[in-house]
């Protein structure tokens, strides 16, 4: 497949110009910055990381912007924890249940954390305006930890919530718990539903029913139309993803493995499987677009309930720059997908 780079990339030039010059600036620091940070030898700088993954800590005993947070170990051998969002309206003895929204952060499987400033304040916003308690996973980040071990820690959190009664608030709903991730995070939030599917047995509370996959990350060996007409995007350009999927994957395995092309040759079948209900939202100027489409194609056809939603004029993690009105619209709708299912 050929494709005019002068031509095609005259609309994204435009949908760059048209974002507000803090979203510009932060993306063009962030890229810059991890792409200086990824080795030739496929390790990571982590201290050069470390001077833009600004961190939030916890704050149990006050809430902040309505909500409460805390960090709650799973298992310190791994250093598997999440940071728990509390709405302030689980103080009040007559306030119903609240589903459960078990969050898995971006950062392509390699960067950042719940405690992340970006992915603390999005959890925050989620706890308060949905209103659900919000569960966000410290799973294990790679090249020094690969697949499946992202995949391992975010089940094991759900095992860990279905079998510890006292963590969360009373007023938790775990039968009505959602997956949720964006990025990175929204390809593990699959692959856990999927085993949490197969392994339902497992469970004696926790009920997967919603999957909230915002611009999930998937790939593939051959190259997609909207990877190759945003070859130049920032953060997830094809050099970018490329070196990711190598950090990640096994030794010997190519982008078509089950994990990355979720529809390609080694797909899994689900379709006999009860997948829970799906949200997936695209960005026009996302080069990953067609894989979510992709995507959500093949739930459909594999039977499975899902809607997509695009933003024809955003960017790859367009939703974390809370200056974007995009950003509430997409917490808008989330809500609304959560009430509804």
């Amino acid at each position: 497949m050929t494709t005019s780079s002068s031509s095609n990339s005259r609309p994204a030039a435009s949908a760059w110009a048209s974002l507000p010059w803090k979203t510009r600036l932060s993306v063009s620091v962030l890229s810059k910055l991890t792409d200086h940070a990824r080795r030739a030898d496929g390790t990571i700088n982590r201290r050069l990381l470390s001077f833009i993954d600004f961190k939030s800590s916890a704050t149990p005993t006050a809430s902040v912007k309505g909500v409460t947070t805390s960090d709650v170990t799973v298992d310190p051998t791994r250093q598997l924890w999440f940071r728990l969002f509390v709405p302030d309206t689980t103080s009040s003895p007559s306030s119903s249940s609240l589903p459960v929204v078990v969050f898995f952060h971006g950062g392509g499987f390699s960067y950042l954390s719940p405690a992340s400033f970006a992915y603390d304040t999005v959890c925050r916003k989620f706890a308060r305006k949905i209103p659900a308690v919000v569960v966000s996973v410290n799973y294990r980040l790679c090249p020094e930890h690969r697949y499946p071990s992202q995949y391992d820690d975010g089940f094991d959190v759900l095992t860990f919530l279905d079998q510890n009664d006292d963590v969360l608030p009373k007023n938790a709903d775990r039968s009505r718990c959602f997956l949720a991730g964006d990025s990175a995070g929204a390809n593990v939030a699959h692959h856990v539903a999927v085993r949490a599917a197969r392994e339902k047995d497992r469970f004696r509370v926790v009920k997967p029913v919603g999957l909230i996959s915002i611009q999930p990350f998937f790939g593939g060996e051959g190259r997609v139309e909207s990877e190759i007409r945003l070859h130049g995007a920032p953060l997830v350009s094809i050099t970018r993803t490329d070196w990711l999927w190598k950090a990640f994957l096994p030794d010997g395995s190519n982008r078509d493995h089950e994990a990355a092309n979720v529809t390609g040759p080694n797909a899994v079948d689900i379709s006999g499987l009860d997948y829970p209900s799906t949200l997936v939202f695209v960005g026009g100027f996302d080069p990953l677009l067609d894989w979510q489409k992709r995507y959500y194609q093949w739930l459909k056809k594999s039977g499975k309930e899902a809607k997509i939603i695009e933003y024809p004029n955003s960017i790859h993690a367009f939703y974390v720059f809370p200056e974007l009105p995009e950003s509430n619209q997409l917490l808008s709708q989330v809500k609304d997908f959560v009430a509804s299912v």
